[in-house]
């Protein structure tokens, strides 16, 4: 029997309650919204004590496979990176991890967490999963019931029952998220937010996920027996997993199972499942302001302001949220997250580009980022990571310059090899087969300017890659 747990990261949400800071491209759990961490960061790093915690398993998907890695390497962390070939909600994820754990651990427990949650006390968190263990080992499936601080409509309750063990308490019933009144009236009663991360044995997951929807774990297991192997990441069987049914693990397993269990917890916790939830856990001025990034208030009290460059100035409102990106700006009710998503959904009809990508996309080898587009050119800035290389490719539409401005870049252009240094230039002609890479120490920064009849990204034809998208 294992006397260590193996967590298990969910990390293949889009967040888009946090747009425009969050969008499909990159979501909220990768952002710095508290700090020098992201807070998939912070869930990896509140799992890293040995003496308690395995190697991590981190479930996610092939648009954020490199940022995972990416993250975690900044924190110099390592973890088992499982990619779902389509999203299938979390009870196909957790399915997954548990029987991707089994074949780690015969025994294995397992604790799957969110990676866009917070958790102000790390200590407190690691006690309750010491409380946890046990009952967890002898088969029950125990979820973190949080405290209410006060009611709230933005989460479901748990009504705990009686005693099993220790502070682990017995399941009564499940609720959905209610209205203002019905939460008040949970919080009176004793009521627990549900948190939606949970400890279990793995086999025990499995074996009650089964009792209720046996094809899909069948379908799941396949896919685990049958994932395969690309750059390190472990790829789950996609006609396999693509037939399980998409549906969360409350639906799944915890309403209807009989071992589910609760273990009372006061941790600071928090989804951060809207931009009041970001104001909530920020430091703030004596008039309730937060603020990340330049932003200066004059008159104006609760209001909430992030920022990644324009300066945001707000004068004699309150109960503002106000989020300036570089392509979109968001001015909103503090108290109306619910809108937000409505918003959102409009958009994705009307506007989809600025609810998936950010003017700064971030890729393997780097990132770029549009500085000027018109219809026949477009300006990026672009930035190489020190050994960083892009796909051997070319272009059927449009030319390209590039302007070294820090670094060196090594380039390729047809049967020619080149180093172009700082304020060095090298032009790319319509359908040449080229090359950048980044042979030195530090980032390698340039412009590229593209002129010609089309230039979307889809105008790529890719030779040669080294992460395998040719």
């Amino acid at each position: 029997m294992t006397d260590r747990i193996i967590p298990l990261i969910m990390c293949g949400g889009s967040g888009t309650r946090l747009w425009p800071a969050s969008r499909e491209g990159r979501p909220k759990q990768f952002l710095q919204l508290f700090g020098v961490h992201s807070t998939f960061q912070d869930t990896i790093l509140r799992v890293s004590d040995p003496a308690l915690f395995e190697r991590p398993i981190v479930i996610t998907n092939n648009a954020y496979r490199f940022m995972v890695l990416e993250q975690l390497a900044a924190i110099e962390r390592q973890a088992d990176i499982l990619l779902e070939p389509m999203r299938r909600d979390s009870g196909p994820a957790i399915a997954a991890g548990a029987g991707f754990a089994l074949s780690r651990e015969a025994d294995a427990v397992v604790l799957a967490l969110a990676a866009d949650h917070v958790v102000k006390d790390n200590a407190a968190f690691v006690a309750a999963c010491r409380k946890a263990l046990d009952v967890a080992r002898a088969g029950k499936i125990v979820t973190f019931g949080v405290r209410p601080e006060q009611p709230s409509t933005e989460y479901g309750y748990i009504k705990p029952g009686k005693t099993i063990s220790g502070e682990v308490l017995a399941i009564d019933k499940f609720v959905e998220k209610p209205d203002a009144a019905t939460a008040a009236s949970y919080v009176k009663d004793g009521y627990l937010w549900n948190s939606g991360n949970f400890m279990f044995r793995a086999q025990t997951l499995l074996d009650e996920y089964e009792k209720v929807d046996a094809p899909s774990v069948q379908s799941v297991q396949h896919a685990v027996g049958k994932a395969g192997s690309d750059l390190g990441f472990v790829t789950l069987e996609p006609e396999a997993f693509g037939s399980a049914a998409a549906i969360s693990i409350d639906y799944a397993v915890m309403e209807k199972t009989a071992q589910a269990a609760v273990i009372p917890v006061s941790y600071g916790w928090s989804d951060v499942g809207s931009w009041r939830a970001v104001w909530d856990l920020s430091p703030k001025d004596e008039h309730g302001n937060a603020a990340q990034g330049f932003a200066v208030f004059e008159g104006a009290a609760n209001c909430n302001v992030s920022t990644d460059r324009a300066l945001v100035a707000l004068e004699g409102v309150e109960d503002l949220v106000v989020v300036a990106t570089q392509d979109a700006v968001l001015v909103s009710r503090q108290k109306d997250g619910g809108a937000l998503k409505r918003l959102v959904a409009k958009l994705k009809k009307l506007a989809p580009q600025v609810t998936e990508d950010h003017l700064k996309v971030h890729r393997p080898w780097g990132s770029y980022q549009s500085l000027d587009i018109a219809e026949r050119h477009q300006v990026k800035r672009i930035i190489v990571k020190a050994g960083g290389r892009l796909s051997l490719q070319k272009h059927h539409h449009r030319s390209e310059h590039w302007i070294v401005v820090r670094g060196a870049a090594h380039v390729t252009v047809n049967d020619t090899q080149k180093i172009v240094h700082e304020n060095e230039s090298i032009y790319i002609p319509i359908g040449a087969t080229h090359r950048l890479e980044n042979p030195g120490k530090i980032p390698l920064e340039l412009i590229e300017v593209q002129t010609g009849s089309y230039l979307g990204e889809d105008d790529i034809v890719r030779i040669e890659d080294d992460y395998r998208r040719s």
